[in-house]
């Protein structure tokens, strides 16, 4: 007898929206014609891109931080045009990378704690695009290596730690990349573009090892992701303007694995991947509803679970990572949907009737430490993320400064010997606490000068006051 069911234990996943007192409130968010994420989370922050007169900002909220967000509350402003894309590291949840409008990236340090005071210095700034910059992407396993692409149908990918291009791909794309996505190991990228071709790409060796033309016939934006197998996910549209979503295989791209339609309506789909259970969540800009399918080695493939509906359309979708999740409630995901003026969070949900750990939701996840050193990965070196378990729940470490130091162009020593190479190698303890301490002393006295600065134009205005005040009683 044929099951005519199919066996899953996702089958029952169900989402549900948190309490209005527990989503993030008052919020102006982005309304730039873009079609990115426009909110990242980390088990710490949740970040929000928002309107700004006068340049670009985003919002970086502590997780707890809930309720009503004051309009004078701190944002990340140092862009001088709107910011398109921001991406957490997966290695430091304190560092955040943001590309702009302005055809810059930067990179941004946020305080252990949140932000008490708007935060305009990054800690560096990455030049090299000549067109808008309209997406960042973290290498997955490499620490500080980071990937932008922008309207000049260029990727770049920098080492922060010295604030340099080290790969350039400035000849592979003919018209405007829609999204990059690194593979498992950060071996490998795939790229969507609107000359409908999905690439298969090695940085490295800088060249296509595949690629797909017409991978969706439509003409609207089409989303490629690499899943954990080496496979690719691609959403886009037929030629009569339906949501299509396809699985490829990069050794054989002329026919897709899977292609399924979907409907009619006319939102990009978002994919959000989780590689532990291989479950894709597909978000449409400005849809109601989070459609979840199941990808699978067995025909169909990819294999529609259910959907998750609500009644407002969602400007933006953030996807928090499985170490940021309850494991106790077993929550497999966690989105956090943008409306018009609020954040709200909300979580997929496994009903088990154990309160026991259930290890076969919580397989061991990638971990926030970094398999390799930006100069490893530059060399050649591949590594898959280190994975840890979530069995007593995540604990964040402590997590180090990000520091970068700036080679000297002038200093013509052979490469292995120079001093710049050395960022984030080990070093011994008393020089890494001396310059650690130093890094505190000079937020503390930075601290310190913008409180008397406040101080001082505070006094400034009240003897102007008074003056005022005895101009009128005289």
């Amino acid at each position: 007898m044929r099951r005519v069911v199919r066996q899953s234990k996702f089958r029952h996943v169900f989402g549900q929206a948190v309490k209005n007192d527990q989503c993030y409130d008052d919020i102006r968010v982005s309304r730039v014609t873009w079609d990115s994420s426009f909110c990242v989370v980390n088990p710490k922050f949740v970040a929000i891109i928002i309107e700004a007169s006068g340049g670009g900002a985003f919002l970086v909220l502590p997780l707890h931080k809930t309720g009503r967000i004051d309009k004078s509350y701190p944002t990340v402003c140092g862009h001088t045009g709107p910011v398109l894309d921001i991406d957490w590291s997966p290695h430091n949840d304190q560092v955040i990378a943001s590309g702009s409008e302005d055809c810059t990236v930067m990179v941004w340090q946020i305080p252990e704690n949140g932000l008490t005071l708007s935060l305009t210095e990054p800690v560096v700034v990455l030049e090299g695009h000549s067109k808008r910059v309209g997406i960042v992407a973290w290498h997955p396993t490499a620490r500080n290596v980071l990937l932008s692409a922008g309207c000049d149908n260029i990727v770049i990918i920098w080492n922060v730690g010295t604030g340099e291009a080290l790969i350039n791909l400035d000849d592979m794309h003919l018209d405007m990349i829609y999204n990059v996505s690194w593979n498992r190991n950060g071996s490998l990228i795939c790229t969507a573009s609107k000359d409908k071709k999905v690439r298969v790409i090695d940085p490295r060796k800088q060249e296509i090892v595949a690629e797909k033309e017409r991978a969706h016939e439509g003409a609207r934006p089409m989303r490629a992701i690499f899943l954990s197998d080496g496979n690719v996910f691609t959403t886009g549209f037929s030629r009569m303007s339906e949501r299509q979503l396809a699985l490829w295989n990069p050794k054989n791209m002329d026919e897709p694995i899977a292609l399924h339609e979907m409907d009619t309506s006319n939102g990009v789909l978002l994919p959000f991947y989780d590689p532990d259970t291989n479950i894709i969540y597909l978000c449409g800009k400005g849809d109601s509803s989070i459609r979840y399918f199941e990808i699978t080695d067995e025909s169909p493939y990819v294999h529609y679970l259910n959907t998750f509906s609500s009644k407002e359309p969602q400007r933006g979708m953030g996807f928090m990572p499985k170490r940021g999740l309850d494991v106790n409630k077993c929550e497999i995901a966690r989105f956090f949907k943008l409306h018009e003026r609020k954040c709200e969070p909300i979580i997929m949900t496994v009903p088990r009737k154990s309160d026991l750990f259930q290890d076969d939701l919580y397989p061991d996840t990638a971990g926030p430490e970094a398999a390799l050193e930006a100069e490893e990965w530059f060399e050649g070196k591949n590594a898959d993320p280190i994975l840890i378990s979530l069995k007593h729940g995540y604990i964040p470490g402590k997590t180090r400064d990000l520091k970068v130091v700036k080679k000297n162009i002038l200093d013509n020593k052979p490469a292995a010997n120079k001093k710049s190479d050395l960022i984030n190698t080990p070093k011994k303890a008393a020089d890494t606490s001396n310059t650690q301490n130093e890094a505190k002393l000079d937020e503390i006295l930075k601290e310190l000068k913008s409180i008397k600065d406040t101080i001082s134009n505070q006094d400034e205005r009240i003897s102007k006051l008074e003056q005022q005040m005895a101009k009128m009683t005289v």
